[in-house]
């Protein structure tokens, strides 16, 4: 039985506890042991974290110990999955760039505010993360992200809708889905999940529910390949 950690806390606004909730249900269905916390101190045991086989942060606009940090990057680093949504992974931690290196972007903008109705544009390739899902509408955030540009890019939206400063530069395609790696371990990112209601949307509920799957398979697969990565322990300068 895989284990399975997910932290939730943080802006009320994005109903981190409801979210968590659906994302026990997710990973209890899929045979996982799964640990839920409402505390960042759930970080602190580097060794337990690194007998996980995913972390999924759940915690959106807050500060943490760098020591914390520190511990889910190794963790990650040595195969443990992390993977995550909205702003309760890539606009966690704003001050802490090691997080944002980790998890490959940032949020800066939902232009228009809640309630834009937008196209998420599944980009077709041989991954079995979006195999067989269609291009989608919904009626959320649609966020502008600072991304790394490792990242595979799974989905995307098309930006602008709303008008902004941003409005007068050519149009751009904005990834929504992503993957990356952080050493051996995989990283997951969806940016859809403003409220619960939005992870309940069945076809954002089955992507978010492979990028968990996919994630928490690569530990398996790193330790049988004897894979390793140097380690990366952050950035003196790294938060303010």
């Amino acid at each position: 039985m895989k284990k399975a950690l997910i932290v939730w806390g943080g802006w009320d606004g994005h109903q981190p506890k409801e979210v968590a909730e659906i994302f026990r249900q997710v990973l209890v269905g899929e045979n996982f042991e799964v640990e839920v916390s409402d505390t960042l101190e759930a970080f602190a045991d580097a060794e337990k974290l690194k007998g996980l086989d995913l972390i999924v942060p759940v915690w959106t606009m807050a500060r943490i110990e760098q020591k914390l940090v520190d511990n889910v990057s190794a963790a990650v680093q040595s195969g443990v999955g992390l993977a995550g949504c909205h702003g309760g992974m890539c606009d966690a931690f704003r001050e802490n760039v090691d997080w944002q290196f980790m998890t490959g972007g940032q949020w800066v903008a939902h232009p228009g505010n809640d309630g834009v109705e937008y196209t998420v544009n599944i980009n077709y390739s041989s991954s079995p993360l979006t195999a067989g899902i269609e291009d989608f509408a919904v009626r959320s955030e649609q966020y502008y992200l600072h991304v790394d540009p490792a990242v595979e890019v799974l989905a995307t939206t098309r930006f602008p809708l709303a008008p902004g400063p941003h409005s007068l530069n050519k149009a751009v395609d904005m990834p929504v889905v992503w993957t990356k790696r952080w050493g051996v371990g995989r990283v997951y990112y969806n940016s859809l999940g403003h409220h619960a209601d939005i992870i309940e949307i069945p076809t954002v509920k089955e992507l978010m529910r492979r990028g968990f799957l996919w994630c928490a398979e690569g530990k398996s697969l790193a330790a049988e390949a004897g894979a390793g990565a140097a380690a990366y322990s952050g950035m003196a300068d790294n938060q303010l």
